[in-house]
């Protein structure tokens, strides 16, 4: 258990150069209470304790202002940056070192008692108030930006923006990876824009074909 909790702490540091001292992070983080709430409120919910699970993360969501069901199944490296109005659906399944700042919805489409919520694999991060819809994945290592609204499945390595979400980015770059590894958050409403002026740079590369191309028939028809 005390395992667990030093792990849930270094994500903490990890990914939030904010963080001092672990007195601030074990006090003065909302994203780990509602993890630490969490924990107790699935162990509830997986016993068959269902109003005590429920109950829990009650608390947990007015002490917080995080909503995590308790069904909802959560690996390890998990990380809520800010947190407020985070919300966490039943059948959602996150995978380990995932990050979710501000305003998240992993939510449903369907009333039906089927599976209804996202799968966020390994290593994703979700920008400030995207909305994840539906039952699909989010593929492993792949970056939501803020405020996307996400309602099919996500390929592994994309960046995906914009309402309806689109993928702009559909393979990391090595310095990507490098910039992960030294503790660099990615930006994909940055990444995004760069995408668009490489293709914008392209088009304007085969324009120029064509307009060369064109310059040339006149010549010849002349």
């Amino acid at each position: 258990m005390f395992a667990r909790l030093k792990s849930d702490i270094k994500a903490v540091f990890d990914r939030d150069p904010a963080a001092r001292s672990v007195l601030e992070v074990i006090f003065c983080y909302p994203g780990l209470h509602a993890l630490w709430f969490h924990r107790v409120a699935h162990w509830l919910w997986t016993h068959e304790l269902y109003f005590l699970g429920r109950f829990t993360s009650h608390i947990g969501r007015f002490m917080t202002g995080i909503e995590i069901h308790p069904g909802a199944t959560i690996g390890k490296g998990f990380f809520i940056d800010h947190g407020m109005g985070v919300v966490i659906g039943e059948t959602a399944e996150i995978g380990d070192n995932v990050t979710l700042y501000h305003g998240v919805t992993l939510g449903g489409v369907s009333w039906e008692k089927t599976k209804r919520h996202p799968t966020l694999m390994d290593n994703v991060v979700i920008g400030s108030g995207a909305k994840i819809l539906g039952p699909f994945t989010v593929g492993k290592d792949s970056k939501v930006g803020s405020n996307s609204v996400v309602v099919k499945e996500v390929p592994a390595n994309s960046t995906v923006v914009g309402i309806p979400g689109r993928v702009v980015m559909a393979t990391e770059k090595p310095q990507d990876r490098l910039d992960l590894e030294h503790g660099k958050m990615p930006d994909p409403e940055a990444k995004a824009i760069s995408c668009l002026f490489d293709q914008i740079r392209e088009l304007e590369r085969k324009y120029a074909v064509l307009a060369a191309e064109h310059e040339a028939l006149k010549k010849k028809i002349g």
